[in-house]
């Protein structure tokens, strides 16, 4: 007996255009931020390069928007590349982005790492390098909840991705060196951890069905933007629990001091309500309360998709008075837009 494929629906019109449709979507939408070269499928921002500032460029497979298109502009990043769906973008891609960006202080390249972004990007710098461009690259590897995955060697880089593009974007803006905005780069990574949990699967365009299976009452602890595996399958729990499965390795890895100040990011991961995304920010303050630790910034909201996937992770970077004053400084992008 055979038995039906559950099929997603999606508002699409051919699974092969889904990246350069969208992509004309946000250059119809924002015409003040950005400009999209479709031919590369990049957005860049609309007034770049802006000379004599550094140059900053991501990038990835789409699917997980508005990472990285949606954090293009002032204060933030000077234009991302877009991949096919979960899948990495090639190194002409990025060299075109590098040169569109180019005012003359150098490029930084900020990759997550994946195998495929890590190997394109490092030919890319070397393919602008050969015309006269200075790159910097920084790796973003923030993920502690499994060393090794379907798609990386280490780390994963997820949730700090947004923060570290945020506080170099600001010290490029207000005029840093190459070395410096690297520097910031790093410095953000070093002193951020992530952790995720699925609730549900996700859907590729061209496939239409979940690309792996959980019941209905299990979630996935530890999982992947692109749904690799975890640690382990767990049966759903209440939020406060669900919390704590995430709380815990992040603190073991990053093991503030009682009293350190915190940025705590909640983000969901495609198909979360708002509502509940603020139901365990609260428990996360109130849990991190009761260890003794201070929520000085926040973000929550869907800034790291995977497609309709429900769950969330939660990040935590350990700030210090420099970090603050990048966070806090002017940005205005499609998705982040504050102070300018």
């Amino acid at each position: 007996m055979s038995v039906a494929a559950n099929v997603v629906k999606k508002f699409i019109n051919d699974p092969e255009n889904v990246v350069p449709e969208a992509l004309e979507g946000v250059a119809a939408a924002h015409p003040d931020l950005v400009r999209v070269d479709l031919a590369n499928q990049l957005v860049i921002r609309r007034d770049a390069p802006v000379a004599g500032k550094v140059g900053l460029v991501s990038g990835g497979g789409s699917g997980h928007e508005p990472l990285h298109g949606g954090f293009v502009g002032v204060g933030m990043l000077d234009a991302a590349c877009a991949g096919a769906v979960f899948t990495s973008p090639v190194p002409d891609q990025m060299a075109a982005a590098s040169k569109a960006v180019d005012g003359g202080a150098g490029v930084l390249h900020i990759v997550k790492n994946y195998t495929g972004d890590v190997l394109n990007f490092r030919m890319a710098a070397e393919l602008v390098e050969d015309e006269g461009v200075e790159v910097a690259s920084v790796v973003v590897d923030d993920d502690c909840a499994v060393e090794d995955s379907l798609y990386t060697a280490g780390r994963r880089g997820v949730g700090a991705t947004v923060l570290l593009e945020k506080a170099a974007g600001a010290r490029a803006e207000a005029g840093g060196s190459l070395s410096e905005v690297a520097g910031i780069a790093r410095k953000v990574n070093e002193r951020s951890r992530s952790f995720g949990v699925a609730l549900t699967s996700c859907a590729t365009p061209s496939s239409g069905t979940p690309i792996f299976d959980l019941g209905p009452d299990e979630i996935e602890v530890g999982v992947g933007i692109h749904g690799e595996p975890g640690r382990r399958r767990e049966k759903m729990a209440p939020a406060a629990e669900i919390v704590e499965m995430m709380l815990t390795p992040i603190l073991e890895d990053l093991d503030p001091a009682p009293g350190s100040p915190l940025l705590a990011f909640v983000n969901g991961l495609g198909g979360t309500p708002l509502l509940e995304l603020y139901l365990l920010f609260n428990e996360l303050k109130k849990q991190l309360e009761a260890r003794s630790l201070t929520i000085e910034r926040s973000l929550v909201g869907n800034y790291i998709t995977s497609l309709e996937m429900a769950g969330a992770s939660i990040t935590l970077l350990h700030l210090d008075e420099q970090l603050v004053q990048l966070w806090d400084a002017p940005v205005k992008t499609a998705a982040l837009r504050w102070g300018a």
